[in-house]
């Protein structure tokens, strides 16, 4: 399986794996997919979900109903394009608001390292 958009939908094992850049500056980045994804604290990180993801569609259902639905996520971040992914582990919903895309806070279930947290939070400009 090749990931498209930015995740990784293992729908058997009811997992999904996200991957995030930070630095949306390059070229391969549209205006449409410039998400707002950065590091709010070392156990707390705010993603936005692909622009067609509605809270009334099952994409958006998805995250917002976890972990009552079973399903479980998992976060891969890096801070550019030719930087490899960190994986910062398992995450939890924290909070969600708007839609189209909704933005969601992670909770992590083990806090990033110092270096890394400097270094993602830095990016929250995107």
């Amino acid at each position: 399986m090749t990931p498209q958009s930015g995740i990784l939908m293992l729908p058997e094992e009811k997992r999904e794996i996200l991957f995030v850049t930070l630095d949306k500056s390059a070229s391969s980045f549209s205006p449409s997919t410039r998400y707002r994804d950065y590091a709010i604290s070392p156990t707390l990180f705010h993603w936005e979900t692909q622009s067609a993801a509605s809270v009334s569609r099952p994409s958006g259902r998805r995250y917002l109903e976890s972990p009552k639905n079973g399903w479980s996520f998992f976060l891969f971040v890096r801070s550019d394009p030719d930087a490899p992914y960190a994986f910062l582990g398992p995450v939890a919903l924290e909070a969600a608001s708007g839609d189209r895309p909704i933005g969601i806070t992670w909770r992590l279930e083990y806090a990033m390292a110092g270096a890394l947290f400097d270094r993602f939070a830095t990016l929250a400009q995107g």
